[in-house]
């Protein structure tokens, strides 16, 4: 865990694209493109945005409760003070994005592919990542409640300062996965995939035990 300090997330005025930012006004739509748009103070419900394409947006102080973004894309995209609640968020791709403070609560992510994307102080509460390509992603200072990515593939992910509480691996597939960082490793099942991962000795001595329940190795004292 080596006491580093944690990275901290940009600023909205940090932004490159922040001076050419246009206010979002009405609905959001299925194919929708929106390039620039500043989605501040905004509530979505029920919303139907399948295969939409955000480049270059920014969502602050936003709430989307329920709907359909399937396949969507984000790229480029600054997040803050955001509610995802029962969305369908599944096959949609993530590039070069940014998540602060925000919660994502009953959310389907599955099939999903995130590269390059950062999630600042996030609460994450039945998070559905089956199947998901992670790379690059980052968990910083995050809880994850009942987080499944079984069958996922994780690829250079960091748990900095983050909480695992009850995360599921079941035949995930795991890549230069750093979990040192990680201040609570609650892992309920899926410690047979954790080949690929690295983890503190302190860690070790906790889930040594499932490890060994996993490997068929029975521990007696004589």
């Amino acid at each position: 865990m080596g006491g580093m300090p944690l990275p901290r997330p940009r600023e909205r005025a940090d932004l490159p694209y922040a001076p050419h930012l246009e206010p979002h006004e009405g609905r959001l739509r299925p194919s929708g493109d929106y390039d620039a748009v500043a989605f501040d103070d905004a509530g979505f419900d029920d919303a139907q945005a399948g295969d939409a394409r955000f480049l270059e947006c920014v969502f602050s102080e936003a709430a989307f409760s329920g709907g359909r973004y399937t396949r969507a894309r984000f790229s480029d995209v600054w997040m803050h003070t955001v509610r995802w609640v029962g969305a369908d968020l599944g096959e949609t791709r993530w590039l070069d994005t940014e998540v602060i403070g925000s919660v994502l609560a009953g959310i389907q992510l599955f099939s999903s592919e995130l590269n390059r994307v950062v999630f600042h102080d996030c609460k994450f509460d039945s998070v559905n990542f089956r199947g998901a390509a992670l790379q690059e992603v980052s968990f910083v200072n995050c809880r994850l409640g009942e987080v499944d990515f079984a069958g996922a593939t994780l690829n250079q992910v960091t748990f900095e300062g983050s909480a695992l509480e009850g995360v599921r691996f079941d035949k995930a597939r795991l890549s230069k996965v750093d979990l040192r960082g990680a201040t609570q490793l609650g892992i309920k099942d899926g410690y047979d995939s954790l080949r690929g991962a690295t983890i503190s000795d302190a860690q070790l001595t906790i889930i040594a035990p499932m490890l060994a329940q996993v490997l068929g190795i029975e521990v007696k004292d004589r």
